[in-house]
């Protein structure tokens, strides 16, 4: 069907491998390519699912062999410490709970990697994604056809010169299938586990990680409920995230979850249930996907990857920030999460939840 290149991103897990398949069944000249992101040392090795693991990379060179492609393997270290592992660290410390699977995708898989890609004189760069793109007078981002694995989420901030760039061939597969169709072709990472954690932080422990990568030390503060009063204790606001309820070590009637991080003082708010409720927030940072937009529109709104979207108004107020109204209250709006907005299946847009309003 085609003889243009495409540059799969290669992890060395199922979704990429398949998707390179299915590419190269479609006629494409396909190229492997797989990406060395973190220092060994840092890395958790021991680990499977610990990044760019000689294991990851052995599998990748693995399957490109079994499909009779080209496979190189790309030292990114220093592109994704400083646009991602910087900006984890740096939010959280700001009292914010960051995405650094967003920015990855856009500064490093959808931008160094594209780069790169461009380099090889490839005509496309691919992932195994599920997500779909829509090329008819444009192309659009627009949400899987399993709606259990939809990453469109995770794709909002790119660019539309990004955007026309990109393959993904597993958009309109099912899980389930993708790992069928890896086991017809003989790939033997056919019932590899999925990496469900951030893949640089060893054991999911973010907190330790950031003491560990930033040099902190455990430090005393206060843990406030909304009227000030003192309930406790903690040892490092970096250690919580809006919404969470374990960790905080307070006795009370009712459960506790924390409704407010004041970094600055070190200090953590808590409160019940329907306190951690709230439905306006402003968004920074918008990269809207189309053009159609008015200033004042009502979209469905996701504001964590798997939240399921509810309706809400839409309030341009310039500088590439909207103020967001959900229809009803949500639970733990988070500042440093992104909020995406969607009409329909399609990504209309997106940004990222600056401040709490009510």
């Amino acid at each position: 069907m085609s003889s243009k290149r495409v540059l799969v991103a290669m992890s060395g897990g199922v979704d990429s491998s398949v998707a390179a398949a299915i590419l190269k069944e479609d006629g494409y000249e396909v190229v492997g390519a797989t990406m060395k992101i973190w220092p060994k040392e840092l890395c958790g090795l021991e680990k499977e699912k610990s990044c760019c693991s000689l294991k990851d990379i052995e599998d990748a060179r693995k399957v490109c062999k079994n499909l009779d492609i080209r496979h190189y393997v790309l030292n990114l270290e220093s592109d994704f410490r400083k646009n991602v592992i910087d900006y984890f660290t740096k939010e959280y410390l700001s009292g914010r709970t960051p995405n650094p699977c967003i920015v990855c995708n856009e500064k490093v898989k959808f931008g160094t990697l594209l780069k790169k890609a461009q380099a090889l004189d490839c005509d496309f760069i691919a992932t195994g994604h599920y997500a779909r793109i829509e090329r008819n007078r444009g192309c659009r981002l627009k949400e899987a056809s399993d709606k259990t694995k939809d990453q469109s989420y995770v794709l909002f901030s790119l660019s539309q010169a990004q955007i026309k760039k990109i393959l993904l061939p597993l958009g309109s597969l099912t899980k389930d299938s993708v790992r069928a169709k890896a086991k017809q072709i003989g790939l033997h990472v056919s019932e590899k586990p999925d990496s469900q954690e951030i893949c640089f932080v060893p054991d999911n422990d973010y907190s330790e990680f950031i003491k560990k990568y930033c040099g902190l030390e455990s430090k005393k503060g206060e843990v406030l409920d909304s009227s000030g009063t003192l309930l406790g204790y903690h040892q490092g606001f970096w250690n919580f995230t809006i919404g969470q309820r374990r960790g905080l070590g307070i006795a009370a009637r009712n459960p506790l979850y924390v409704i407010e991080i004041r970094a600055k003082d070190n200090v953590i708010v808590a409160g019940e249930a329907n306190d951690a409720k709230k439905k306006r927030f402003l968004v920074k940072g918008v990269n809207w996907l189309t053009e159609d937009i008015k200033k004042e529109t009502e979209l469905e709104v996701k504001i964590r990857y798997n939240h399921k979207k509810s309706r809400a108004s839409i309030k341009d107020i310039g500088a590439k920030k909207v103020e967001v109204d959900f229809k009803e209250s949500q639970n733990a709006i988070t500042p440093g999460q992104a909020a995406v907005f969607y009409d329909g299946e399609y990504v209309a847009g997106g940004g990222w939840i600056d401040q709490i309003l009510g």
